[in-house]
């Protein structure tokens, strides 16, 4: 099992859903980086359970504690543990399915794989492993704030109900809202269609776009780990992702040549681009402009309505999913997306930096 993302700036996670704890080891952080407890947690409490129309009603504090590499308040550029201790599991809720294969849930493939799991809440495949993505993301995103690369993420769409208008302030006050919304008639739109959906003890998915500004370019390489492929995979890891965009995305499959490249000029020794159809990156390597990316995250497995499904015995029964689950992935999703923006920068960011 992979466990480990990155080159130079590394991060192993560990931990199980309803574990003790979730946690990861960050190897490879410079040193002299200003770092404490609170710079994590800012970005944690945005992703923890029990906030939100749409999130579960798990409470959990996940309150970071730092274990090692950190001195005085600045890195030392060893190995940096990260830890956080489970508080509320009801692992009781999955005592009655335990034996069951949840439909949309990767039940059936990890015990297919290794022949025994954890079923409670999913054990390692639950997304709360990615609290740990967003801890070491937010180290990533200090260091890339020094070379004044920013990222950003808000919920784009959601049940079908799309994100149109909204300025750069509604964008700022983004983790103000509880759907991550810019847009404030379809967040009304999203909150009824949420309800309703809770209603009817079902899910619904939507799409989350993250853009990443202050990227210089030339990051990236320009044929296997292409900048875009490095994104895709590392968005794509994350639960419940089933499909990545960048810059025009699919669009691009209806316009021509002339509407879809990119003209570029030279103003007093500056270029710029007229357009930004090519998201940031031309040939797997960054233009300099804005890197922009979406994700389609599938509605959530875990709904109360009766389903069809196999037991270990591979028998037909039915199943009736207990206990609590988000209803949307998508709001809580916004701080993951741009964690793993943030560590395939920083790693693209270190080796055109060790090229040099």
């Amino acid at each position: 099992m992979s466990n480990t993302f990155g080159k130079l700036f590394k991060v192993t996670s560990f931990g199980e859903s309803h574990g003790e704890a979730m946690g990861c080891v960050v190897d490879g952080c410079p040193s002299g980086i200003q770092l404490n407890e609170e710079d994590i947690q800012k970005d944690l409490d945005k992703r923890k359970p029990g906030k939100g129309i749409a999130g579960t009603k798990r409470k959990e504090s996940d309150k970071i504690k730092i274990l090692s590499g950190v001195f005085k308040g600045k890195t030392t550029g060893t190995p940096i543990a990260l830890i956080t201790f489970n508080e509320n599991q009801k692992s009781r809720d999955y005592s009655n399915i335990k034996d069951i294969f949840r439909p949309g849930h990767a039940d059936f493939t990890y015990n297919a794989k290794y022949g025994i799991r954890d079923y409670r809440g999913g054990g390692r495949s639950s997304a709360r492993e990615t609290l740990a993505r967003v801890a070491a993301g937010a180290i990533a995103k200090k260091i890339l704030a020094k070379e004044g690369i920013i990222i950003n993420g808000f919920v784009k769409e959601l049940g079908g109900v799309e994100a149109k208008e909204f300025s750069e302030k509604d964008m700022e006050n983004i983790y103000e809202t509880e759907l991550r919304c810019p847009d404030k008639k379809a967040t009304k739109k999203m909150e009824k269609l949420i309800l309703k959906t809770i209603k009817e003890k079902n899910s619904i998915g939507g799409v989350v776009e993250v853009i990443a500004k202050g990227v210089p370019a030339g990051l990236g390489e320009p044929v296997y780990e292409k900048l875009s492929a490095e994104i895709a995979s590392s968005l794509m890891g994350i639960n419940a992702a089933k499909g990545i965009e960048i810059g025009s995305g699919f669009m691009c499959t209806k316009m021509n040549g002339n509407e879809h490249n990119d003209l570029i000029e030279s103003k007093n020794g500056k270029i710029s681009f007229l357009t930004n159809n090519a998201g940031g990156i031309l040939g797997g390597i960054s233009t300099g402009q804005d890197i922009i990316a979406r994700v389609a995250f599938k509605p959530l497995a875990s709904i109360g309505q009766k389903q069809k499904t196999i037991n270990k015995d591979l028998k037909n029964v039915e199943i009736e999913i207990e206990g609590r689950h988000d209803v949307s992935v998508c709001p809580r999703a916004v701080p993951v997306v741009e964690a793993m923006i943030a560590l395939v920068l920083v790693n693209a960011l270190m080796e055109q930096k060790a090229r040099k």
